[in-house]
C-alpha cells in the first residue's frame, strides 16, 4: 500500500513539474511581502478593451490578475473627441428696484426709487483666453444719488492663470494615470525580460553544453564499419567506448531541434524587448519622471515670470498650454471702459476712470493709464455739478512688481480742488490742470519681507504760483522750490515663527504738492500708519491693532486740515471648535453731514463693536444664534441723527426645520435722551425647489412717548425654469425721527436674477 502511494506520489510531481516547465513558469517576489508569485504567460488570459488581464497565484494559494496593456488598434479603437467651442460665455443679468419711503441720513428725502441694471459676462476664446464684460447702470429719482453708468471689458492675468491651473490639474490627473499605465507596462516588460533571462539560462546551461560536445563527438567518430581490432589505438578505443554511451540519432536530432527552437525564441523575445524598452523610453521623457508634483511647482511660483520659466522647462503640450502663454501672463491687467487705477501712495490710487487701462510685466515694467475720471471713493452720493476730470499716467521701469523693481512714473491730467479757502478772481477762472513725476523702488529684503520707496514731485497749484510767467512745466522742474514734493516708505513683514504680520506707511507731502492720490492741498501734511495681526493659540485668537495719524483723506476736509489726533483701533477675534466665534472691535467711524449744496462736513468718533455667532444642532435641529453690541462714541453736535452716543444690542436665532426656517430677533438702543425697544418674528417656508415664501410682524416701542407701533414683513421667492429667478419683499417698519418720535419707513424690492 505504501509503495503504491509513493508512486503515486512520485507521478503527480513529474506531472506538475511537467506542466511547470510546459507552461514555462515565472517566479515573481510579491510587494505586499506575502511571497512569491507564480505568473504562466501562456496560462488564462482575461481581456477587456486594451488591457489584458494574467492569472497569477502567490504561494499562499491567492490568484489575483495583472493587467498588461495592449497596443490600442487604430481603426478599432478611436474615440470621437467632442469639438470645444470657439466661444463659451457664462454670467448674470439682474435688475432690482428699490424703493425707500424714507432715507434714514440728514438728508430729509422720501419716496426714493432706484433701478439698478447690471450684467457679468465671463467669455473664454477657444476654452483658454478669458475676458470678462461688465455692465451696469442706476437710475433714480434722488438729488443725493448719482445716476451712474458703466461698462467694462477686463483682461487679467489671475482670470487666464485661474483656467491654467485647471488645466494643468487635469493634465496632472491624466498624467498619473498614465504613469500608473507605464508602471504596468514596466512589469509586463519585467516578465519578458525575466523569461528571456530563463531562456538564456537554459541554452547557456552545462548541462545543454554537455549535450552538444556529445553530440559533435558522436558526429566526429562516426563511421560506416567497425574497425579492425589491431588498427585500434588506445585513444579512438576510448573514443569508441564513449561513442557506445551516445543517445541516440532520433534523439540527438530531437535536442538539436529544441536547441534551435530556443534560440530562435530568445531571439525572438529580445526584439520584442528592444522595441518595448524605446517605446517605454519614449512614454517616460514624454510624461516627465513622474516625481516632480506639478501643482506644488507652480503653486510656489515667486511671480508670473517663474511661472512661465517653470511651464517652459516642463515641456507641456499644447492642449494644456496655449500659445502665447508667456505674454498672457505677463500681462497683469488690461481694461476698457470703467476700470481702476491703483498704483501708487504719491501718483493715482483707487481711482475709477472711463478709459484703457494696461500693465504689462514679462521681465520690465510698463503701465499706462488715461480716461476720464468717473467718480472717487464715496463722492458718488453727492449729486454736484463738477468740472470734467481727467488722467493720463504712464509708468516703465525694471524689474517683477512682485519682487524688486524700479519705476518711473509720470502723470498729469485735470483734477479738481476742494478746498475751501483757495478761490480766485470771480472774473477768472481756475486752472485745475496738474502733472508730476515719482520714482518709486521695492526692495525684497528676505522671502517675508519687503520696503517701498518712492519720491515725488508735481507743478504747483494755480492759486501758489508766484506770477503768470511760472507754468506747470517749470514749476515741475525748479528743484529749489521743495513745497511740491512729497516722500513716502511702505513696509511689510511676515514672521512664520510667530504668525505676525506688519504693515507700517510713512509719507511726507508738501503744501504744494499734487497728485491723484490726494484729495486737498494747501498745508504741508506727515502722515503715518502701522498694522499689526498677530494670532495666538494655533491660529484660535487673531488680534489686530492700528494706529494711524493724518493717514484718513476725505475730499470734504479743508485745505488747510491738519491734525495731531493719533487714531488707535484694536479688534480681536476668538474661533474654537464647537465654540460661538466671538469678535470685539473698537475703532474710528465718520459721518457726513451736508450744511448747503457747496459745504459738507465729516466728523470722525469712536465706535465699539462687539459680536458673538454659534453655529450648532440641538437635539437634532440646527441652529444659528448671534448677539450683538454696539455704541457710538459720539456726542449730539456730530450729528444729526438722535443715536448719538447710543448702545444698540441685538440677538437673532435662526432655526432650521427642514423646509420651514424660523427667526427671532431682539433689539435695544439705549442712550440718555431715549430708550427704543424692537422685536420681530419671522418665518421662510420652502413650498417646493423653485418656491419660497415668507413673512413675519415686528414691533417697535419709544420710551419717550411710549410710543407702540407694530409693523409688518413679506417676500417671495420663484424660481422659475430658463426663465430666472424674482424675487419680491415689502418691508413697513418704524425708524426715530425728529423730536424723538418713531416715523414710518416702508421699503420695497423688486429683483430679477438670471444666471447662465
Amino acid at each position: 500500500m505504501n509503495k503504491h502511494i509513493c508512486i503515486l506520489f512520485l507521478f503527480l510531481a513529474g506531472g506538475l513539474n511537467s506542466y511547470a516547465q510546459l507552461q514555462r513558469s515565472t517566479i515573481l517576489h510579491a510587494t505586499g511581502g506575502k511571497g512569491e508569485i507564480l505568473v504562466f504567460p501562456r496560462g488564462i488570459q482575461q481581456s477587456s478593451g486594451n488591457v489584458s488581464y494574467l492569472l497569477a497565484a502567490d504561494s499562499g494559494n491567492t490568484f489575483a490578475l495583472i493587467p498588461l496593456i495592449k497596443e490600442a488598434n487604430d481603426h478599432k479603437s478611436k474615440v470621437p473627441v467632442l469639438k470645444k467651442p470657439w466661444l463659451t460665455v457664462h454670467g448674470n443679468v439682474m435688475y432690482d428696484l428699490y424703493y425707500q419711503s424714507g432715507v434714514d441720513t440728514p438728508y430729509q428725502q422720501k419716496d426714493v426709487y432706484q433701478h439698478t441694471l447690471t450684467t457679468y459676462l465671463d467669455i473664454t476664446v477657444k476654452d483658454q483666453y478669458p475676458v470678462r464684460v461688465a455692465f451696469s447702470t442706476t437710475r433714480g429719482n434722488s438729488a443725493m444719488f448719482r445716476n451712474i453708468t458703466g461698462l467694462n471689458l477686463q483682461y487679467t492675468n489671475r482670470d487666464f492663470k485661474s483656467i491654467l491651473l485647471n488645466k494643468l490639474q487635469s493634465y496632472d490627473a491624466g498624467r498619473n494615470l498614465r504613469l500608473q499605465e507605464l508602471e504596468q507596462y514596466k512589469a509586463q516588460m519585467d516578465i519578458k525580460s525575466m523569461e528571456i533571462s530563463r531562456l538564456r539560462g537554459w541554452l547557456s546551461s552545462p548541462a545543454q553544453l554537455q549535450r552538444i560536445v556529445e553530440e559533435r563527438e558522436r558526429k566526429l567518430y562516426k563511421t560506416n564499419k567497425a574497425p579492425s581490432l589491431d588498427s585500434l589505438s588506445r585513444p579512438y578505443l576510448n573514443a569508441l567506448l564513449h561513442y557506445k554511451k551516445l543517445p541516440s540519432d532520433s534523439g540527438l536530432q530531437h535536442f538539436e531541434d529544441q536547441y534551435a527552437t530556443k534560440g530562435k525564441q530568445l531571439d525572438s523575445l529580445e526584439k520584442e524587448w528592444n522595441q518595448m524598452e524605446q517605446k517605454y523610453r519614449e512614454q517616460q521623457k514624454k510624461l516627465g519622471s513622474g516625481k516632480e508634483d506639478l501643482m506644488s511647482a507652480v503653486m510656489n511660483s515667486k511671480n508670473n515670470k517663474d511661472l512661465a520659466d517653470k511651464l517652459h522647462a516642463m515641456d507641456l503640450p499644447d492642449t494644456v498650454l496655449p500659445k502665447g502663454y508667456k505674454t498672457l501672463l505677463a500681462i497683469k491687467s488690461f481694461g476698457i471702459g470703467r476700470t481702476m487705477v491703483n498704483y501708487s501712495e504719491l501718483t493715482a490710487k483707487d481711482i475709477s476712470i472711463q478709459g484703457v487701462q494696461l500693465e504689462y510685466n514679462p521681465s520690465y515694467y510698463v503701465a499706462v493709464a488715461t480716461g476720464v475720471i468717473d467718480y472717487r471713493f464715496r463722492n458718488y452720493i453727492v449729486n454736484s455739478n463738477r468740472p470734467k476730470q481727467y488722467l493720463n499716467l504712464f509708468r516703465v521701469g525694471i524689474g517683477m512688481k512682485e519682487g524688486n523693481n524700479l519705476i518711473f512714473t509720470y502723470y498729469t491730467g485735470k483734477k479738481q480742488l476742494y478746498n475751501l479757502n483757495t478761490s480766485v478772481d470771480s472774473a477768472s477762472s481756475p486752472d485745475y490742470h496738474l502733472m508730476g513725476m515719482a520714482l518709486e523702488g521695492r526692495w525684497q529684503l528676505t522671502k517675508n519681507t519687503y520696503f517701498t520707496g518712492e519720491v515725488a514731485k508735481s507743478s504747483l497749484p494755480y492759486y501758489r504760483a508766484s506770477s503768470s510767467s511760472v507754468n506747470k512745466l517749470n514749476s515741475l522742474f525748479q528743484f529749489n522750490d521743495r513745497s511740491n514734493e512729497a516722500y513716502a516708505l511702505k513696509a511689510f513683514s511676515f514672521i512664520p515663527v510667530t504668525g505676525t504680520r506688519i504693515n507700517a506707511v510713512y509719507k511726507v507731502m508738501g503744501a504744494g504738492f499734487q497728485s491723484f492720490s490726494m484729495y486737498t492741498t494747501g498745508s504741508a501734511q506727515t502722515a503715518w500708519s502701522v498694522r499689526v495681526d498677530q494670532p495666538f493659540f494655533k491660529q484660535k485668537l487673531t488680534i489686530t491693532a492700528a494706529v494711524r495719524q493724518n493717514d484718513y483723506t476725505s475730499q470734504y476736509q479743508q485745505a488747510d486740515y491738519r491734525s495731531n489726533t493719533i487714531f488707535k483701533s484694536l479688534q480681536a477675534t476668538l474661533r474654537m471648535k464647537k465654540w460661538p466665534v466671538i469678535s470685539v472691535g473698537y475703532f474710528p467711524s465718520s459721518q457726513l453731514t451736508k450744511l448747503s449744496d457747496n459745504n459738507y462736513v465729516e466728523n470722525l468718533f469712536y465706535t465699539l463693536v462687539a459680536s458673538l455667532s454659534h453655529f450648532y444642532k440641538y437635539h437634532g435641529i440646527t441652529m444659528n444664534t448671534t448677539l450683538s453690541y454696539t455704541q457710538f462714541y459720539n456726542r449730539q453736535t456730530d450729528s444729526s441723527f438722535v443715536y448719538f452716543n447710543t448702545k444698540n444690542i441685538l440677538l437673532n436665532h435662526v432655526m432650521f426645520l427642514g423646509r420651514l426656517t424660523l427667526q427671532g430677533t431682539a433689539s435695544a438702543a439705549l442712550n440718555r435722551e431715549y430708550e427704543l425697544y424692537g422685536a420681530d418674528g419671522n418665518a421662510q417656508y420652502k413650498i417646493n425647489s423653485w418656491l419660497d415664501a415668507g413673512g413675519g410682524l415686528k414691533y417697535s416701542q419709544q420710551t419717550v412717548y411710549n410710543i407702540q407701533q407694530i409693523g409688518y414683513t413679506g417676500n417671495i421667492r420663484m424660481n422659475i425654469p430658463r426663465l430666472g429667478q424674482i424675487e419680491l419683499m415689502a418691508d413697513k417698519g418704524f425708524i426715530p425721527g425728529v423730536n424723538k418720535r418713531l416715523v414710518s419707513n416702508n421699503t420695497g424690492r423688486v429683483t430679477y436674477t438670471k444666471i447662465f
